[in-house]
């Protein structure tokens, strides 16, 4: 058992260390040889794109999943129909996406741009839905895969062709397709080595996937717009300048988000498939007191070394990314409270429940930044998307309790068993470089 624990522990820092450190690499790449400008351009430019790719997704990941473990039908005839829908939808989503960036909004951007901000976008879809039949079938190796090889790719592109060959905007953007572009092929290959390439419009199935993984996509439309609507906003009221300041201190910002995803990959993975509903939302509420405490850590700690970090990972260009971090911080932290107790909504199959406090937090948010972003540029969008993230937070940590049952003292009061298991975990960890494990 504690050979196992290690063994997933390493896996798991392992893979989600070359996502952070690569990402990082990346971003000071952008910044040093674009500056804030050519951040924000390519900010501007993504938003629409990363808007649709969850509503384009429609669930497919989770409903493929689903289907492939359930054995209800063959995997051949579950990968031709996600490759019927994944026709259309690439389509509908490249066409929305191109008439959003090329007609509304606020600066004019060469067409070049515009093409390379969509391209992507069937490369990535199809990445997305074949996922599922990895999840399906437990091919974890082959899934953590997809997590870490875009990264790479758009690490590597963009070294050689923004910092070697000087291509500014057009070379990050292109580095970022490369990086979809090369992964749907690795995804291809692995998928052929088994099923065949061949779309299957059976309408029965298609119906139950789009039926199971249209709620997901919606939720998923609806917190992106809290997350991005921001950025639409900037863009119609404020300068590239502004958003490539805004975007560089989201970007760090938001990586905290990968503690409580880590953390909840330990804690369940040494549990039993969960039959007790109230039992594995117990589990979920302990993730969450777990994670509460290492994310204040990390955000205070970042709040206090903000301007170092800044310095050292964009450069003295980017110095008005500094408060937009800090203002940042106390909602991401806050907003940990949704992105955990959001895991057991989504695997009781309720995550329409999300939207609940995602619209009206939404709405909350593009408000203040209209009101708030001429007059205060990128600190008044992070301002406002903080208010945004704690409203969310606990008008969803109200909304769950309500619907499982467990008082918001339980949820958020820690327990002697808790404490233990702290201290188990702990001595597992200490015991790994020492060979004893």
């Amino acid at each position: 058992m504690a050979r196992s624990f290690a063994k997933d522990l390493i896996s798991v820092l392992t893979s989600k260390g070359i996502v952070i450190i690569l990402g990082f690499g990346t971003a000071m790449l952008t910044a040093r040889f674009l500056g804030p400008e050519g951040n924000g351009i390519i900010a501007a430019l993504m938003v629409y794109p990363s808007l649709f790719m969850s509503i384009g997704s429609l669930g497919i990941q989770q409903s493929t999943t689903y289907f492939v473990g359930q054995n209800k039908y063959s995997t051949n005839e579950i990968y031709g129909s996600v490759l019927a829908i994944w026709m259309f939808t690439n389509l509908f989503s490249m066409l929305i996406c191109f008439l959003l960036i090329y007609f509304f909004t606020h600066q004019s951007y060469p067409l070049i741009y515009v093409l390379l901000a969509i391209i992507g976008i069937p490369f990535t879809l199809y990445t997305n839905y074949s996922s599922g039949i990895f999840l399906g079938q437990q091919r974890i190796k082959e899934f953590n895969r997809i997590n870490w090889i875009p990264v790479a790719i758009n690490f590597l592109a963009t070294l050689v062709l923004v910092v070697m060959l000087k291509l500014g905007v057009t070379g990050s953007m292109i580095g970022t397709f490369s990086g979809a572009l090369i992964m749907s092929v690795v995804v291809f290959t692995q998928m052929s080595k088994f099923v065949a390439f061949k779309p299957i419009f059976n309408r029965g199935i298609i119906k139950k996937m789009l039926s199971l993984g249209i709620t997901y996509a919606i939720a998923l439309m609806v917190a992106n717009i809290n997350y991005y609507g921001d950025v639409v906003v900037l863009e119609r009221l404020s300068s590239a300048t502004e958003i490539g300041l805004y975007s560089k201190g989201v970007f760090i910002a938001q990586f905290l988000w990968e503690i409580p995803m880590l953390m909840g990959s330990l804690i369940f993975s040494r549990s039993a498939a969960a039959t007790d509903r109230m039992d594995f939302s117990l589990k979920t509420c302990r993730l969450l007191r777990f994670a509460g405490v290492v994310m204040l850590i990390a955000c205070a700690a970042l709040y206090l070394m903000a301007s170092l970090v800044i310095y050292f990972l964009y450069g003295k260009e980017f110095e008005g990314s500094i408060m937009v971090l800090r203002l940042l911080l106390p909602g991401v932290f806050v907003l940990t409270i949704f992105k955990v107790l959001y895991m057991d909504m989504a695997g009781r199959g309720k995550p329409w429940l999300s939207m609940k406090a995602m619209i009206p937090s939404a709405i909350l948010n593009i408000i203040l930044n209209i009101l708030w972003v001429p007059s205060y540029g990128a600190n008044g969008s992070a301002f406002a998307s903080t208010v945004s993230y704690i409203f969310a937070a606990f008008l969803f940590l109200w909304i769950y309790s309500k619907d499982t049952g467990i008082s918001i003292k339980t949820i958020l009061s820690f327990t002697n068993e808790d404490k233990a298991l702290f201290k188990m975990y702990v001595s597992k960890i200490k015991r790994i470089p020492n060979g004893r494990v």
